[in-house]
């Protein structure tokens, strides 16, 4: 039988809500994507500028590659080094993005091993670099410019890979388990400052990742991403599952998720 009381851990599984719901409308608000030039982070900036967004930063590991954004957009987009593995970059854009209210954590890696493949161990000490330290990286460096800025919001991009392994892509799974789990622990955190905290969860999405990972057949466009976050986040949501495949899963997920993490 569970206990319902408090734990000295502070968990309580049957409380109705532990953390109080926090809409965030993108209108007018200043924004930062990181893998902003392709696939689902170019969809997510050009969907924030459709909403109203007044400005987005696009984060990317070259300059150059945000131009197209910039040649779409103009002035609204400004291109901003940023490199999940090397957190030196993380810093400067901080200084650089001083006025940002949203921050959209998109930028991910994907190997396709198996836990058998000789390659396992290394392709996950990738995926863990990019996909965990760098959520860890951009919510240190980026909680205190989004409390400056009145709270604000931070979505983490983490895949249904996070809730359901895959044996060709186990690694990448894993690492996402392992993001998931932060961007939980970062809900709790951050709504003490009034940060709105999102874990989205596609499905296939048609991205070059998709490809890698051979799942384009199912895949759909990557602006149902952002669309989804958009409508999330206005709503107050925690988890978000963009298309067809995540909601699926999402459905399935959600009695467990509704009973023991906080939504």
């Amino acid at each position: 039988m569970l206990d319902t009381e408090v734990s000295p851990i502070g968990l309580s599984i049957n409380s109705e809500k532990e953390y109080p719901t926090v809409s965030y409308d993108v209108r007018n608000q200043v924004a930062l994507v990181t893998g902003a030039n392709r696939g689902i982070g170019k969809a997510i900036v050009d969907v924030l500028l459709k909403h109203g967004a007044s400005k987005v930063y696009a984060g990317v590991r070259r300059l150059e590659s945000a131009t197209p954004l910039v040649e779409v957009h103009g002035e609204k987009v400004v291109p901003l080094e940023i490199d999940l593995m090397h957190p030196e970059t993380i810093d400067a854009a901080t200084h650089v993005a001083g006025d940002v209210s949203l921050v959209v954590n998109n930028a991910g890696v994907l190997h396709t091993s198996t836990p058998l493949a000789d390659e396992a161990i290394e392709s996950l000490q990738i995926e863990i670099e990019t996909n965990v330290y760098g959520l860890i990286r951009m919510a240190r460096a980026f909680a205190p410019v989004l409390q400056a800025n009145g709270g604000g919001a931070l979505v983490q991009l983490n895949s249904v890979a996070s809730l359901r392994a895959f044996a060709g892509f186990a690694t990448y799974c894993a690492s996402k388990a392992a993001s998931y789990s932060i961007t939980q622990s970062l809900k709790q955190l951050l709504s003490e400052q009034g940060t709105a905290v999102l874990s989205v969860h596609p499905g296939p999405i048609a991205t070059d990742m998709a490809s890698a990972a051979g799942i384009m057949d199912q895949a759909e466009p990557p602006e149902v991403v952002g669309e989804a976050i958009v409508a999330a986040l206005k709503s107050g949501e925690f988890h978000c599952y963009p298309d067809r495949f995540a909601k699926e899963v999402g459905s399935a997920y959600r009695s467990y998720s509704e009973a023991v993490i906080a939504t």
